[in-house]
């Protein structure tokens, strides 16, 4: 079996190409966030462009498409959305879609993908907050029940110092050995060893544990208060012109 960090990118465009027309795709998940395992799935998301007569006619239109394809010995799971949908996510402060779209592991883009890169800078505004909070919240749960794992700790911190990150920058950052690199998180580096050295599923000694529960609980409020100082703007404050947009790109690549 390939190795899961040694990914050729080009050879990934086949499961992009074979469905609807798309607008971009990204590579997600554990790659972007900088801990892949020799074994992890290569997790594609981005945007397609539905056409128009599907759009205008009276038949329900699907506005997700899925497909899943091994490529080169690895599973590659390609999650899109119609363009229209994606943009609507991102209005409404969803941190998932900001993360894909400036992504720099580009699978498929173009001018398209920067324009729209351009325009979501207006999408990154202080109640990201809320995103990156419940996101830290449901890992607290999902620990709490299933058990502490390298993987799910590292989640927990890429989620907080992304949250943190946005606030206080007003940019995207999902990678985290970056985060590492901007906020020094101590002990992090060598969880990211024990994950991407394939014992992500073994739970942690909880002595271990304990150590990183109180380092997360320090980045919490960090989040917290990196929300209650934001700067950045209240609302999404360009709909007409992501409209604009919607409205060019169905024309061009839906007609």
């Amino acid at each position: 079996m390939k190795d899961s960090r040694e990914l050729d990118v080009s050879s990934l465009q086949s499961i992009i190409t074979d469905g609807p027309t798309p607008l971009f795709a990204t590579i997600s998940g554990a790659h972007l966030y900088g801990f892949a395992s020799a074994d992890s799935d290569v997790d594609i998301r981005g945007s397609f462009v539905l056409p128009i007569d599907t759009v205008i006619g009276l038949e329900s239109a699907e506005e997700t498409w899925q497909v899943s394809k091994e490529i080169d010995g690895l599973e590659v799971d390609w999650v899109a959305h119609d363009v229209a949908k994606f943009i609507t996510m991102m209005m409404k402060k969803n941190g998932y879609v900001l993360e894909q779209l400036y992504s720099p592991l580009v699978v498929y883009g173009g001018e398209w993908l920067d324009e729209l890169r351009e325009l979501g800078q207006r999408c990154i505004v202080r109640y990201l907050y809320h995103h990156y909070r419940g996101f830290y919240n449901n890992e607290c749960k999902m620990m709490a029940k299933a058990g502490a794992t390298a993987k799910s700790v590292l989640y927990a911190y890429r989620v907080l110092l992304t949250g943190v990150h946005v606030l206080e920058t007003g940019t995207i950052e999902a990678n985290l050995p970056n985060l590492i690199e901007l906020y020094s998180p101590e002990g992090v580096s060598e969880l990211i060893s024990l994950k991407v050295e394939g014992t992500e599923k073994q739970e942690l000694d909880p002595e271990l544990l304990q150590t990183h529960l109180t380092r997360l609980n320090s980045l919490e409020e960090r989040l917290d208060g990196a929300f209650e100082k934001s700067d950045l703007p209240e609302a999404v404050d360009n709909r007409d012109d992501l409209s604009d947009f919607l409205v060019r790109v169905r024309k061009t690549l839906g007609a």
